[in-house]
Parts: C-alpha cells; sequence; structure tokens
C-alpha cells in the first residue's frame, strides 16, 4: 500500500465525511490561485455537534481536543470537495486558525487546538505543519465548543 492520504486517514479508522454545506450566505471553501481557504468548521459528527459549551466551565480538554479532531476531519473533507477527490493536491497546510470557546478564567486554548493540529500533521505528514492562532471567544455559532478554519496551498 503506498503512503497516500488516503491510506493515512485509512491506518487511523478515519473516513471523511460529506462536506458540510454552509448555513449562512457564504462559501464552505474559496480557491484563489495556489491557496484553497476552508470557511470555519465546527465539530460535527453524523451531521450532529459533537462537543457544545465553554472550555473551562461545561467542556473539559480533552473533549475539546477531540473536537477539534472532529473540525480537522471537515477541513479536509472540505478540502477533498474542493480538489475533486484529490488531496494529493495539498502542498501544504499554511494556517489554522482555532477559536476555543471559553470561559473567561480559562488559557489553555493552544492545548485544545493541538487536537486538530496532531490531527492534520499526522495525516499529512511536513504538508500538515502549519502556522496557527488558538483564541479563546466569548461563544460560537451552534454552542459549538470549537471552530477552525484553515489556508491550504494547493497544486
Amino acid at each position: 500500500m503506498t503512503d497516500s492520504v488516503e491510506s493515512r486517514l485509512s491506518g487511523r479508522n478515519i473516513t471523511l465525511p460529506e462536506a458540510a454545506a454552509p448555513a449562512a450566505n457564504y462559501l464552505p471553501y474559496v480557491i484563489s490561485g495556489s491557496l484553497l481557504y476552508v470557511s470555519g468548521q465546527l465539530p460535527l459528527e453524523g451531521g450532529a455537534l459533537a462537543v457544545k459549551g465553554l472550555l473551562g466551565r461545561d467542556v473539559d480538554v480533552a473533549s475539546a481536543q477531540r473536537a477539534a479532531e472532529l473540525c480537522a476531519i471537515n477541513i479536509l473533507a472540505q478540502a477533498k470537495a474542493a480538489l475533486g477527490g484529490d488531496l494529493e493536491r495539498i502542498v501544504r497546510v499554511v494556517k489554522l486558525g482555532g477559536f476555543v470557546a471559553s470561559d473567561p478564567d480559562f488559557t489553555d486554548q493552544h492545548l485544545v487546538i493541538n487536537g486538530a493540529s496532531n490531527l492534520i500533521a499526522d495525516i499529512l505528514g511536513d504538508a500538515g505543519k502549519h502556522a496557527r492562532a488558538a483564541v479563546g471567544v466569548a461563544s460560537l455559532p451552534l454552542n459549538a465548543a470549537v471552530e477552525i478554519d484553515a489556508i491550504i496551498e494547493i497544486r
């Protein structure tokens, strides 16, 4: 078996879902030149929001890391849709923007977004090593605990 993105997903028992449709007046992704911009993805699993609430109040770090992984899986699903099913067209994940719904005293947003960063690096190898932001926010759409967007260089 070749060492492809699909084989690494399979090796982790990850099946990418259908890319989620936008919930408002925006596009789920935009390609401009050699960059793919993926709109913010929520921790959807089986079509439902998997992790809700504020970190430091309703949600623990381990659950939020799983939420960040789900966001990363949904980013890859959007990338697959944008690239006609060919994830091998990814040259590099340039940046992830991570948003963590946080109680005012919660300061471990970086640990939460590691869930997404680790998954992206595991699946994409060197192409998955990226810059990022991990920002605490008062709330997110639908009471999601985490939302992540991405900028991806493509060929």
